[in-house]
């Protein structure tokens, strides 16, 4: 299962570079070019296991995609569905506002939707957590759903749009229907939150280890398996933070436990906080403390010795 580089750029992809229409889509395995790094993009996407199939990473969760799985990605997750040799599979790509023309979210925020105001988003917000696969009458009923969207969307007639609406909406339904338990039972215990709690838990994890190196968004994003826009919408939002700011001060923290519990030097400090420069830390150490990391060291220790038993 192929992981992003720490370095790597997640791509962004749009409607007009996957898809031949710009609203609705639908394609079968060798029509284009299989994307195999994770990625993400700006519409809505759902692909079909027809035959064989193994598995795919969404979010930051590894699930199963055999044949007779589903796979419901939501605008702007990272996600990568690997296509073995020999399998067979379908690709359906639609924009947001031709399913949902009433749906006044922007495409980031629609993990904050009420499933109870748009039911048929579950599968979408949820896949990081249930395995969509589909016993054979359901599935065969699906196989017949996509030969029905090839041909309307080949002919694309007076009408055609509302007939793929309809069909889209069936198989949204019945992924809802058939996941009941676990998509109410989600819903209710996160409403899309514990998502965005595990993406920052991810991200937190990746500065604190990498505190000493230079690190950009695009990296932590990479590391967690998010699109550079979400984390920093993510955090904007859960922190309050840019994510320079989030790290300048998780720096400064593991500075000030430096200062107090080693006596590495003032330039050691900073170095091992990835701050490359010591006069660049202590004028960021002044501004956030109010003194200078050498008198931050003396206060402490002053203090600890008039605390100490005489």
């Amino acid at each position: 299962m192929p992981t992003p580089s720490r370095h790597s750029s997640l791509r962004l992809y749009g409607m007009q570079e996957r898809a031949n229409h710009l609203d609705f889509d639908i394609r079968f395995e060798g029509a284009r070019d299989v994307l195999a790094r994770p990625h993400r993009h700006e519409y809505f996407q759902i692909q079909v296991s027809v035959q064989g199939g193994s598995q795919q990473v969404i979010g930051g969760a590894v699930r199963p995609f055999g044949t007779g799985h589903v796979s419901f990605v939501l605008p702007y997750r990272v996600h990568v569905v690997p296509h073995p040799p020999g399998s067979r599979y379908a690709i359906i790509n639609f924009d947001q506002g031709f399913l949902w023309p009433e749906l006044d979210v922007e495409a980031l925020d629609l993990e904050e939707v009420s499933i109870a105001r748009q039911p048929e988003l579950a599968p979408f917000l949820f896949q990081e957590y249930v395995d969509f696969h589909f016993e054979d009458a359901d599935f065969a009923r699906i196989l017949g759903w996509l030969d029905e969207l090839t041909a309307l969307n080949r002919t694309r007639s007076f009408g055609t749009q509302g007939a793929i609406r309809g069909i889209l909406l069936q198989l949204l339904g019945m992924a809802c229907q058939r996941q009941q338990a676990q998509l109410l039972d989600h819903a209710a215990r996160q409403s899309g939150r514990s998502s965005r709690h595990d993406a920052l838990q991810r991200v937190m994890r990746y500065v604190r280890e990498h505190l000493h190196e230079e690190m950009s968004l695009n990296d932590a994003a990479a590391a967690a398996m998010l699109s550079p826009n979400y984390l920093a919408h993510l955090l904007k939002k859960q922190t309050d933070r840019t994510f320079t700011e989030l790290v300048t001060e998780r720096r400064l923290e593991h500075a000030k436990e430096l200062l107090l519990t080693s006596s590495d030097r003032i330039g050691d400090v900073a170095h091992r906080c990835g701050f490359g420069d010591a006069v660049y830390f202590g004028r960021r150490f002044r501004q956030w403390t109010g003194v200078t990391p050498r008198q931050f060291r003396n206060e402490a220790q002053a203090m600890r010795t008039q605390a100490a038993p005489g």
